[in-house]
């Protein structure tokens, strides 16, 4: 196991270096900071000195090794449009974003596996092909047009939910929260939907899918043919082993919600960091940029290593195999 943890550490090093190079390259170029900073009126001299103090007169490694130890530390310099800490920034509009995904996710979980389990032991009934159709939809239609039609029927004809914002928030430190207040929950109702639909559906299918798969295996025919009951076979055995895969896209599917909730956050003005990308990119903020691509990549590696090692202590047949090995 230690070898193992040393090897994905290892990995993830590699991965976070090359995604920091990338990051770094967006300062070389995407634009100049310092017209950003001193505007176009700038003259040779003050543009020479500021250079000269961002230190990026040096050479290229060098700036790359500054940036490097400036992003351990979590240092991304000033935004170009806002003027704050990058940082800062980040750590705002973190918290959305993230409780955005953990809700999004968990209501993919409750809702899919249930209905996936549901159309591999039911097939061919009517709510098993209703909830196939709902799947295809899912899959189907882009995140966008999902948040525009919830808008439309729950925010706009009907009343129920606001169409916008995060609602009322506690500070629980330099940590911000929605769901410790009844607004805040109001509000997440819509993009939380609106971005579960998809993972949702993709659980659902593969459940299925597995479901079906492991039904069919021997060691499920001998457990009927010792007389266990459909529960004991369905739940003790069947969807214990279907949860293997399951486990391994959920905790990728999870990074994805954070990575990809741009579109979400834009729809419903969610003050998350997918929102805040978007302001980046359209004023060519590289600094947020760079910050955000960072940080996506930290947490896949992350999230990457907690799958590998719920694996092993999910399936033993990880371990007798690397054991044998």
């Amino acid at each position: 196991m230690f070898a193992f943890i040393l090897r994905r550490l290892a990995q993830a090093l590699v991965v976070m270096v090359s995604v920091a190079f990338i990051a770094f390259l967006l300062f070389q170029y995407v634009g100049d900071p310092v017209v950003f900073l001193l505007g176009q009126e700038a003259t040779p001299d003050q543009i020479r000195e500021l250079r000269a103090d961002l230190g990026l007169d040096q050479p290229f490694i060098v700036q790359f090794g500054h940036f490097l130890l400036n992003a351990v530390q979590g240092e991304f310099g000033l935004s170009l449009r806002q003027g704050s800490k990058v940082s800062t920034l980040i750590a705002e509009r973190f918290p959305a974003t993230l409780e955005l995904a953990l809700i999004a996710a968990g209501l993919a979980l409750v809702v899919g596996i249930p209905m996936g389990v549901y159309a591999a032991l039911r097939r061919g009934t009517f709510l098993s092909q209703v909830f196939m159709t709902i799947s295809l939809l899912g899959v189907s239609l882009p995140t966008f047009l999902i948040g525009i039609m919830l808008i439309l029927l729950f925010a706009v004809t009907l009343g129920w939910f606001p169409s916008f914002g995060r609602g009322d928030t506690v500070k629980l430190g330099w940590w911000s929260t929605g769901l410790l207040t009844a607004k805040g929950w109001h509000h997440i109702v819509l993009p939380a939907v609106t971005l579960a639909v998809f993972q949702l559906t993709l659980i659902m299918r593969l459940v299925r899918a597995e479901m079906l798969e492991v039904l069919r295996t021997d060691y499920i025919k001998f457990a009927r043919a010792r007389g266990l009951s459909d529960r004991a076979i369905h739940f003790g055995h069947a969807l214990k082993n279907t949860l293997v895969p399951v486990l391994t896209i959920t905790g990728l599917q999870l990074g994805g919600l954070i990575a990809f909730a741009i579109i979400t956050e834009t729809v419903f003005q969610w003050p998350g960091m997918g929102l805040l990308f978007i302001q980046a990119v359209t004023f060519a903020d590289i600094p947020v940029m760079a910050a955000y691509l960072c940080l996506i990549a930290l947490i896949f590696v992350v999230i990457n290593l907690i799958v590998d090692l719920l694996y092993f202590a999910v399936d033993p047949r990880l371990r007798i195999d690397r054991g044998g090995h």
